[in-house]
């Protein structure tokens, strides 16, 4: 039996469907100084210095800003990493992950 002959219905339920990729986001807080998140944002996110500070413009005057989009556990990791550098340095910051917005 070739493709073309079976069920519709059959092929659209078993049809691929990608592995969900989720957005990281960074959060303002009153003590994370903008240097701080400028260097994460290059170190953990692989942003150039441009880009990074842009980012870091829009999390202090919006309160929070996409940093990247990842598969879940790379998300998780990013979420990790982050918070982990922020704290051993000191500072509230505080990254989350949600599904990513299409």
């Amino acid at each position: 039996m070739s493709l073309t002959q079976l069920d519709p219905e059959l092929l659209e339920q078993t049809q691929y469907q990608p592995p969900r990729r989720y957005d990281v986001i960074l959060h303002n807080d009153d003590f994370t100084p903008m240097d701080f998140v400028i260097d994460l944002l290059m170190r953990y996110f692989r942003q150039p210095m441009d880009a990074a500070t842009q980012i870091m413009l829009t999390i202090h005057h919006e309160g929070s800003a996409i940093c990247g989009t990842y598969y879940k556990e790379i998300a998780e990791t990013k979420v990790t990493q982050v918070q982990q550098h922020a704290r051993n340095n000191g500072y509230p910051l505080l990254a989350t992950l949600q599904p990513e917005r299409k």
